[in-house]
């Protein structure tokens, strides 16, 4: 849910897929894997059906233009302004409370996933008992990290109803085990000289953890927290659209009735929300990436900011927690599960089950295409490195700005926007995945060239090289392989993704899932999220195939 390109502060699964760079691999395995993408890549265009008949309904076009129009003036109307407000307070509140529970639940998962934990000091039927004990927790923790955020709030809507306790849990519970993920991975890669010392003196195990091991990750993971908050505002957009309030449930009343210009307020709310939070993020991994610990200025006031964020979040959505022990819900619970089990397939037959998991590759595949040809363009007029005329600073912040904007507003207002001239299917899914995909491919990529070693350039520069040889032969070849590296990882997310737009109506096992949630199917809805959970991990192993055959 990924990743050195980004400074040491990148998130470690960002760093673990950068370190795919091409090595001593052999040539064979590439050129297979390479023929391999090209034909899965050529299927899937073809899969769009763009050359059946026209790709645009041309009485769409007009809404477009309204829609366009409105941009230039959004509601100010002071009594939607001030629920608008309640709206984005509401999704910051999701968003902070929902990466607080990913943290608690990541530092848990974290120490009992890594390896050092289970297998280090230890030797003999103990380290076998340990490798079991690691295996196992590893396994549990890939279920709830391959289902998307709107997953789980579509299945706890159904037990929970309409509550805060919604938005949180299903931002937590996934959030949670993609930082465990890395959190382990921090762990593992932490130098345990200290550790083994610890324990050859007799220290337990936790307190030799505590004391030893986890302080030398701990602002590594400070870092990952303020990351996961960025994309938990998205999140939290997101599920506003299915229902749990916040500026995403009014987005989707706004667009409902077709009202643009509350539509742009809305658009613009998530849009300075992203920004900040980008802007917040960042300048936390800029110093950490310096070497700042909790004790500096910026980092610590951070700490202090999240701190009092956190109380205010509780107090404004009023979290009802005595839910979760009613005797309501888990009659609902024991009532969802034995309409589940045994998983079937209802009215869905096998054969429609296998289309839309070919249709859901097939919008990934695509989306991924175009965010990788899209990020890959703006990466370098996006990137600040060497610039120093007022026009390049232009560039570079007309470049950012786009991207912020293409990765602000969620994959479903893509989807929708785009269904107001296209008829439901792959193609308006795989163009809204891609064009929310290039605003986050880009930013990866950009900070990937920024972090480029500038001393082959700088060599090439002081011999008199022409800009753009210097460009072609320094730049583009050192950037490549990182760039390949974080569109396999998009990739893998993009395939998860690919059940948010389907909700909206763009196709795939996500639009199968919805019906099925909203007719009751509960058992063909277990077989389907099965599916969904198979095709992300032969994805993910497909990924991590082609980033080996990279090295």
């Amino acid at each position: 849910m990924t990743e050195t390109i980004r400074p040491p502060s990148a998130p470690v699964e960002l760093r673990e897929a950068a370190a795919g760079v091409p090595g001593g691999a052999g040539r064979r395995a590439r050129r297979l894997w390479g023929g391999a993408l090209l034909v899965v890549v050529l299927a899937s265009v073809a899969a769009t059906g763009w050359t059946q008949g026209p790709l645009l309904r041309p009485e769409g076009l007009g809404l477009v233009g309204d829609f366009l129009a409105a941009a230039v003036a959004p509601s100010t109307d002071a009594a939607f302004l001030e629920i608008l407000a309640a709206a984005a307070v509401t999704t910051v509140a999701y968003a902070a409370l929902g990466t607080v529970l990913s943290l608690v639940l990541g530092l848990v998962g974290g120490v009992l996933s890594s390896e050092v934990w289970w297998l280090e000091g230890r030797h003999g039927a103990a380290r076998r008992r340990g490798a079991v004990g690691w295996a196992t927790v590893r396994g549990l923790l890939v279920l709830p990290r391959a289902i998307h955020e709107v997953i789980w709030g579509l299945v706890l809507l159904s037990i929970l109803g309409l509550t805060p306790l919604v938005a949180v849990l299903a931002i937590g519970i996934p959030f949670g085990a993609v930082t465990a993920k890395v959190f382990a991975e921090l762990l593992d890669e932490t130098a345990r000289r200290p550790f083994r010392a610890a324990l050859a003196a007799g220290s337990p195990r936790t307190t030799a953890l505590l004391y030893a091991l986890m302080p030398a990750a701990w602002s590594d993971l400070l870092s990952y927290g303020f990351y996961r908050f960025e994309c938990a505002i998205r999140s939290a957009a997101i599920l506003g659209l299915i229902g749990a309030g916040g500026l995403g449930f009014q987005l989707a009343l706004s667009l409902q009735t077709l009202n643009y210009r509350e539509v742009w307020s809305v658009l613009y709310a998530l849009i300075l929300l992203s920004a900040a939070t980008d802007l917040w993020s960042s300048a936390v991994r800029r110093r950490r990436a310096a070497g700042g610990r909790p004790g500096d200025r910026v980092i610590g006031g951070s700490l202090v900011a999240g701190a009092v964020l956190v109380v205010g979040s509780l107090w404004w959505v009023q979290l009802d927690l005595s839910v979760l022990t009613a005797a309501d819900t888990w009659r609902q619970v024991l009532l969802i599960v034995e309409d589940a089990w045994p998983p079937g397939l209802g009215t869905t037959t096998v054969a429609e089950l296998v289309q839309a998991a070919l249709i859901t590759v097939a919008m990934s595949v695509v989306a991924i295409v175009i965010a990788f040809a899209g990020a890959s363009a703006l990466a370098f007029p996006g990137s600040a490195a060497g610039a120093r005329t007022p026009g390049r600073w232009l560039v570079v912040i007309v470049t950012r700005a786009v991207l912020v904007v293409l990765r602000a507003l969620p994959p479903p207002v893509w989807a929708l926007l785009f269904l107001f001239v296209m008829a439901p299917g792959l193609l308006p899914g795989a163009l809204a995945l891609g064009v929310y995909t290039l605003g986050v491919l880009g930013r990866l990529m950009t900070e990937s060239v920024e972090n480029l070693d500038r001393r082959p350039r700088e060599a090439m520069e002081a011999q008199g090289v022409a800009r753009p040889v210097v460009f072609c032969y320094a730049v583009v070849p050192a950037a490549a392989p990182r760039f390949v590296a974080f569109g396999l990882y998009r990739w893998e997310v993009t395939i998860r993704e690919t059940v948010v737009v389907g909700v909206v109506g763009a196709g795939g096992l996500g639009l199968l899932l919805n019906e099925q949630l909203a007719a009751f199917a509960y058992a063909a809805a277990l077989t389907t999220l099965a599916a969904i959970v198979v095709l992300t991990a032969l994805v993910d192993v497909t990924s991590a195939g082609l980033r080996r055959s990279l090295r």
